[in-house]
Order: structure tokens, then C-alpha cells, then sequence
């Protein structure tokens, strides 16, 4: 995930961007690619296409990885990266959790848990920004990020249906290890920012 403000990473110790990377670069352009290809997604799904709903999912999380590890490693940090990019994954996980809703295999509640998280502190964290306060990403980020991804991806796999209730386990530890995470954030935020 292009996420810049990952712990341990360059781009975490500073929050300069280079004014000489254009924006027409690789990571910019993937992460276009990805916000481009959510429709095409959300139709698959609804449509019935398993096989290419779930190949299609899992290039557009490949994606998310690729252009933020091409971004720092080349210095192409831009800041429609780091605007497109965040918008990129909720809106992605955003639709997938909906899809799943529309079709009927996942119940309301969780994808209703899931986004008053990720949008709540999301806009907290905007919300800090603007009062010059920065809260840095979360140390579970990534869990939540990789239990959200495979839980959507065994859910669009077809699967026999000995594996609904794994399946389920596994969207339900997502949504647990979401909300956790989301609690962490507030307490840090109120540690560092207090």
C-alpha cells in the first residue's frame, strides 16, 4: 500500500515531497489504474463472474503494494500519491465490502462496522492535520489491511461451501482486528497529541 506514513519507513521521518517528481509517474499511475478499474470490479461481482471478480481484486491489491514499494524506492513520492492512494484503498474495499452485501454472502453489519472505522479515523486524522497534529499509522495497519483483503478474497473465491463458515471467521477476525486498531489509533493520537 502506498501508505507514507508507515513507522520505520524514510518517508515517515519526513513529510517533504520533491517538487521536481511529476506526477506522471508509475505509482500515480498504478494507483489511477486502480481507482479506474472499481466499477469494472463492482460489476463483476454483482454480475455473477467470480473468477474475475476475485482475479481482478487480487491485482488491484497487487497494485496497492507495487506502487507504494516503487514510490519509496525511487523517491516518486508525490502528493497526488499521497492523496489518490488512501482514497484508492477505501474505495476499494469500500465497493468490495458492498458488492458482497448486494449479492448476499456477507451480513450488513460488518461491512457497517468496518466503514464507521475506516472513515472515522480518516477524518479524524484530517481533522488533526488541519490543527497541525500528526497521528502516525497505525502499528496494525497492515494486519488489518492483509485480514480485510483475504477475507474479501476467500468470500469472492469459489469456494464449496464447507468453507463459508472459515470464511466468515475470517472477515469476523477483520472486523475485530479493524475496530481494535481503530481504538489504538484514538489513544495514541490522544498520547502523542495531548
Amino acid at each position: 500500500m502506498y501508505n507514507v506514513n508507515q513507522p520505520g519507513t524514510q518517508s515517515a521521518q519526513s513529510s517533504d515531497v520533491n517538487p521536481q517528481v511529476s506526477n506522471w509517474n508509475l505509482p500515480n499511475i498504478l494507483t489511477s489504474l486502480r481507482i479506474l478499474f472499481i466499477p469494472v470490479f463492482a460489476w463483476l461481482v454483482i454480475a455473477g463472474h467470480e473468477w474475475w471478480a476475485f482475479g481482478l481484486f487480487a491485482a488491484l491489491m497487487l497494485t496497492d503494494k507495487l506502487d507504494g514499494d516503487i514510490a519509496r524506492a525511487r523517491g516518486l513520492i508525490t502528493n497526488f500519491g499521497k492523496i489518490a492512494d488512501p482514497i484508492a484503498d477505501k474505495a476499494l474495499m469500500t465497493t468490495a465490502l458492498v458488492c458482497l452485501n448486494i449479492i448476499g454472502v456477507l451480513p450488513v453489519w460488518i461491512t457497517v462496522v468496518i466503514l464507521i472505522r475506516e472513515f472515522g479515523i480518516t477524518i479524524w486524522r484530517m481533522v488533526l492535520l488541519r490543527r497541525g497534529k500528526v497521528v502516525p499509522a497505525s502499528k496494525g495497519g497492515k494486519l488489518k489491511t492483509v485480514l480485510q483483503s483475504l477475507a474479501v478474497g476467500l468470500y469472492l473465491w469459489p469456494l464449496p461451501e464447507w468453507m463459508n463458515v472459515p470464511t466468515f471467521l475470517v472477515m469476523l477476525l477483520a472486523a475485530v482486528v479493524t475496530v481494535v486498531t481503530g481504538v489504538q489509533y484514538l489513544i495514541d493520537g490522544k498520547k502523542q497529541n495531548s
